[in-house]
C-alpha cells in the first residue's frame, strides 16, 4: 500500500483538488467518483446527488472543507490542503468501501490530521473513483482553528501503511528510508500512456544523465554527453556568471503551454544535482596513466571481483562506494552489449540503482579503478564489442550483487536488498544471452582429443571433487579452448587451472566448467612468464587451498546463494 502526500496553496486550492477528483481525470481513468468517509460521517457527496447538479454540490463540499481556514482570514496558513492518495497493490483483493473507509481514518490519524477522538480536528474527506485506491483530501486548519500537529507525517503514514498491510493481509513493502529518487506523479504517467510510451520522461532523463555521469570524466564533457544524448540543457547561473546548477528536457516534451517540461538534477535524483556530480567527478578522475594500459575488461573485471571483499571487509564508507560504482557500471553496460541483451541490462541497471542509495556516505575514491577501466571501455571502439569481455565482466557484477543483496540485508535496507534481488534476475538474463554464443564460438575450435585427455587428467588431480561435473558440463569444450589457446601464448595449463581454481570455490556452481573458463580467459591473456620462469614457479609452488564461499560462483546457472543469515565466509 502506497500513501503519497502533497501540499497545496491558494485561494481555491481545495476547489481545484475537489474539481480534478470528482471530474474525469487526465485521462478519462475516474469512474464512479464517490465519498468513501469523511471527517463527520455525511458531508455532500457529489458523486452521490443524482438530483442535484454536480459542481453545486462540489462548491458546497469544497465551502465545508475550507470553513475553518475562511474563518481564520489574513490570518490563514499560506500553505492549506493536504492531499493523499493511497494505492493498493495490483495483486492485492478489490477492498470495499468501508474497508477504504477504515484506511482513510487510520491514515488521518497517523499523520496528525485528525487524531482519533478529536472532534476539533481538521476536516477532511475521502474520495474513491477506482477499485485500487482513494484520495484524502483535508483541510490544514482544525476547527478550533489551530493548525494540526503533523511532524513528520510523511513517515508516520509510511509506518501505519506497513501496520495497514498486515492487518488485511495485503502484499507488504519494505520499509523505506528516505533516500529513494522521487518517483513519477501519476500525471506523468498517463502523459506517457497517451504518448505510447512504456517510461516516463522523468525516468528517460534520469537513466540519461545517470549515464552521462558514469562515462564522463570532466564537468564539460558531463554536458556534452547529455548533449549526444538528445537531452536540452538549461544552465542555472548566479550574478557572478558561475554555473550553480541546471535543468533537463526531452525535445518535444512540452507542457499545455507549448513549453518544455524542464527537471532539475535534484528532482531526478539527490545524487544528480551539480554540487553532488562535481564531489563525484572530483573523487573519480583518474590520475594520468604512466604504464602501459591494461585490458580494460580485465581491470573492470578484476575491480568487479575486489567489491565482495570491499562488501565484507572494508568499512562502511569504502562499501556504498563500490556500490555506486557497481551500479553506474551496470548503467554503461548496455551501451557494449549486443542488440538481443540491452533491454536486460537496461532494466537491471534501472533496479540496482536503488540498490547504490542509502545514508551512508559513500567513498567514491576507492572506486577509481573501476570507474576508470569502464569509462576506457566506452572510448575504445574495439572493446566496445569485446562480447568475451562483457561476458566476463557479467560473470563477476553477478557475484557483486549477490554480495550486495547480502551486505544491504545485514544494515537492515529492505528496499536496497529488494532492488538487487531484482537486478539479479535481470541480469542472469542478460549473462545468458552474452555468454551463449561467445561459448559456442569456444565450443567449434576445441582441441584434439589427446589434448583434452590431457587436461582432463590434471582436473581429476587438482579438483577430484569437481571433476567429473566439470568434465560433463555443457561447457567443458570452451574451457578446453581457452586453456589450449592459453598453453599456445607460453602459458602452462596446469599452472593456469590452479590458479583459477584457488580463487573461489566451485561448490554452488551449477556449471563449473564455465565459471572456469572466464578465469582461465582471463588468466591466459596475462603475459606469459618464460621457461626459467614457469620452472621456477614448477619448483616452489604449493596447491593453495580454495577460499570458500557460498555466494562465489554464482552464474546464470548457479543455485541460490545460502539463507542470508549466513555470511560470506572467506579464509
Amino acid at each position: 500500500m502506497i500513501p503519497k502526500i502533497i501540499l497545496g496553496k491558494g485561494a481555491r486550492a481545495t476547489r481545484r483538488l475537489i474539481g480534478y477528483l470528482y471530474g474525469p481525470g487526465t485521462a478519462n481513468e475516474h469512474t464512479d467518483p464517490h465519498l468513501a468517509a469523511s471527517w463527520n460521517g455525511f458531508a455532500p457527496d457529489p458523486g452521490r446527488s443524482p438530483h442535484r447538479n454536480s459542481r453545486d454540490v462540489e462548491d458546497q463540499l469544497t465551502a465545508q472543507l475550507d470553513q475553518p481556514v475562511k474563518m481564520l482570514g489574513d490570518k490563514a496558513p499560506t500553505t492549506t490542503v493536504w492531499h493523499c492518495p493511497v494505492r493498493a497493490a495490483p495483486e492485492d483483493p478489490i477492498l470495499t468501501d468501508a474497508q477504504w473507509a477504515d484506511i482513510a481514518r487510520r491514515i488521518v490519524a497517523a499523520a496528525g490530521i485528525a487524531p482519533e477522538g478529536d472532534e476539533e480536528a481538521c476536516r477532511w474527506v475521502a474520495v474513491r473513483h477506482a477499485d485500487d485506491h482513494i484520495h484524502i483530501a483535508a483541510t490544514l486548519v482544525r476547527q478550533d482553528g489551530r493548525r494540526p500537529r503533523r511532524d513528520h507525517d510523511i513517515r508516520a503514514v509510511q509506518r501505519e501503511a506497513r501496520k495497514i498491510e498486515i492487518d488485511l493481509g495485503l502484499r507488504r513493502l519494505n520499509p523505506g528510508d528516505g533516500t529513494a529518487a522521487k518517483r513519477p506523479t501519476s500525471k506523468e504517467h498517463f502523459k506517457a500512456k497517451r504518448q505510447g510510451q512504456d517510461t516516463t520522461t522523468r525516468e528517460i532523463l534520469r537513466t540519461r544523465v545517470r549515464r552521462a555521469v558514469a562515462a564522463a570524466s570532466t564537468e564539460t564533457e558531463f554536458f556534452a554527453l547529455l548533449d549526444a544524448t538528445g537531452v536540452t540543457v538549461r544552465p542555472k547561473t548566479g550574478p557572478s556568471g558561475d554555473t550553480l546548477g541546471y535543468s533537463v528536457a526531452l525535445p518535444g516534451d512540452l507542457n499545455k503551454h507549448g513549453e518544455p517540461v524542464w527537471f532539475s538534477g535534484s528532482t531526478l535524483a539527490g545524487d544528480l544535482s551539480l554540487p553532488k556530480i562535481r564531489h563525484h567527478l572530483t573523487n573519480t578522475t583518474p590520475e594520468p596513466a604512466t604504464a602501459r594500459p591494461a585490458d580494460p575488461w580485465h581491470q573492470a573485471t578484476a575491480a568487479t571481483e575486489r567489491i565482495p571483499h570491499h562488501l565484507t571487509h572494508s568499512s562502511d564508507h569504502i562499501a556504498q562506494g563500490q556500490l555506486v560504482a557497481l551500479g553506474g557500471t551496470l548503467d554503461l553496460l548496455p551501451l557494449t552489449a549486443p542488440a538481443a541483451a540491452r533491454s536486460e541490462l537496461e532494466r537491471a541497471a534501472a533496479l540496482f540503482e536503488r540498490a547504490t542509495r542509502s545514508r551512508i556516505t559513500a567513498d567514491a575514491n576507492s572506486a577509481r579503478v573501476l570507474h576508470r577501466s569502464v569509462q576506457t571501455i566506452l572510448r575504445t571502439p574495439a572493446a566496445t564489442h569485446d562480447s568475451a569481455g562483457l561476458a566476463m565482466l557479467l560473470d563477476a557484477a553477478l557475484i557483486a550483487v549477490v554480495f550486495a543483496k547480502h551486505w544491504h540485508r545485514t544494515h537492515q535496507h529492505a528496499q536496497q536488498e529488494a532492488a538487487a534481488q531484482q537486478a539479479l534476475v535481470h541480469l542472469q538474463t542478460a549473462y545468458a544471452q552474452v555468454a551463449a554464443p561467445v561459448l559456442d564460438n569456444l565450443a567449434r575450435r576445441t582441441p584434439g582429443i589427446q589434448t583434452k585427455q590431457r587436461y582432463a587428467r590434471h582436473l581429476q588431480q587438482a579438483a577430484p571433487d569437481h571433476a567429473d561435473r566439470i568434465l560433463q558440463d555443457p561447457a567443458w569444450d570452451a574451457l578446453a579452448t581457452v586453456l589450449g589457446d592459453a598453453e599456445t601464448a607460453g602459458h602452462n595449463p596446469t599452472t593456469l587451472l590452479d590458479q583459477a581454481l584457488g580463487q573461489r570455490t566451485l561448490d554452488d556452481a551449477r556449471n563449473p566448467a564455465r565459471a572456469l573458463t572466464w578465469r582461465i580467459h582471463r588468466l591466459g591473456q596475462r603475459h606469459a612468464p618464460g621457461p626459467l620462469a614457469q620452472a621456477a614457479m614448477a619448483r616452489s609452488t604449493v596447491r593453495r587451498p580454495t577460499t570458500p564461499s557460498h555466494l562465489s560462483a554464482v552464474t546464470p546457472a548457479a543455485t541460490q546463494p545460502q539463507p542470508p543469515q549466513q555470511q560470506p565466509r572467506r579464509r
